[in-house]
């Protein structure tokens, strides 16, 4: 249901220095592992998720006290993927369709959660500007012992890999981004419904099972993907975090560094995008050196969930292609 196009759509791709020859294929998503409670780099255990629907896996801790989580699986050159913002969010409800497809492909796959999310740290004395993301991201990988990888992101998730590589271009190698933030100014996403929605339901405390179901289907052209478990999984996440996750959280605008970004990138956007605007992916292609764009009707904000097969398809594609000059 999640991987298979409808009927009648249209992929338009937009390339720059793309090559022609696509690679192999994805292996299909067949069922989520549930990362059975692995020991922690730090040798920190948590033996149960307090969230049923959410599986436990490593934790590590930074300099400033911070309990990172993440999902890590498979073996091979690492890809390590982040997720957006959001009321609830987190690593599995983004990626649980299609991180085991890339670990039975032979990668390494670390489903991170980010700080005030899924089952890390959430602290309410921070502010949630994209160099506090950028700065945990860097210390979890350093502890995980990922010093060079595959950057994979969503949205403000995204904006984060965006940041990293500009910041660390020695160790990002590809990037792979889905409607990433980062390239527009505050006030162009205040005007899309999705982000005005976001922000006034979770700051001003409105966030029940009700709104959260409404606000999950702004993110996806088919309703029928927000499930009651997709729900009641996010809920008891949001229930924990703090005001602060959305209120303080900053993002610049970097349109103007693309050009410094060297690694190939892979991009993907869905027409129906109410978060962040879809025009976002011709900044890429012009600013970047080595990037290609896939743009999908008849999708919203989460390409990755809404056609999961494809876009798993793609990206294995892309990073076959890209491996000898860019792996790790």
């Amino acid at each position: 249901m999640h991987g298979a196009p409808i009927v009648g759509e249209v992929a338009v791709r937009l390339v720059v220095r793309m090559n022609d020859a696509r690679a192999g294929g994805a292996a299909q998503y067949a069922g989520q592992t549930t990362g059975d409670a692995l020991m922690s780099a730090t040798s920190q255990h948590t033996p149960l998720s307090p969230h049923p629907n959410l599986p436990v896996g490593r934790f590590t801790t930074t300099s400033t006290g911070l309990r990172l989580h993440c999902l890590d699986s498979g073996s091979g050159e690492p890809l390590v993927f982040i997720h957006g913002s959001g009321p609830g969010a987190s690593g599995h409800s983004n990626f649980r369709h299609n991180a085991p497809a890339f670990a039975e492909a032979g990668f390494r796959t670390v489903v991170v959660d980010l700080p005030g999310y899924g089952l890390s740290s959430k602290p309410d004395d921070v502010e949630y500007t994209l160099d506090f993301f950028v700065a945990a991201l860097r210390e979890q990988l350093l502890a995980l012992e990922l010093p060079r990888c595959v950057l994979v992101g969503n949205s403000l998730g995204g904006a984060i890999a965006l940041q990293y590589a500009l910041d660390f271009p020695e160790h990002v190698s590809r990037l792979v981004m889905m409607a990433p933030g980062g390239v527009e100014e505050r006030e162009t996403y205040f005007q899309m419904e999705g982000i005005q929605r976001m922000v006034s339901l979770f700051t001003g405390g409105h966030m029940n099972p009700d709104t959260m179901r409404q606000l999950l289907q702004l993110l996806v052209h088919d309703a029928s993907l927000v499930t009651d478990a997709l729900v009641d999984e996010r809920m008891a996440v949001c229930s924990e975090q703090p005001r602060e996750v959305l209120a303080t959280m900053k993002v610049p605008n970097l349109t103007a560094r693309l050009g410094e970004i060297r690694c190939p990138v892979l991009g993907f956007w869905g027409t129906e995008d109410h978060f962040n605007p879809a025009s976002g992916a011709t900044k890429f292609l012009a600013g970047c050196a080595d990037a290609r764009f896939v743009m999908i009707n008849r999708c919203g904000h989460w390409v990755m969930v809404e056609h999961a097969a494809y876009f798993n398809r793609e990206c294995l594609g892309f990073l076959a292609d890209t491996a000898q000059g860019g792996a790790a």
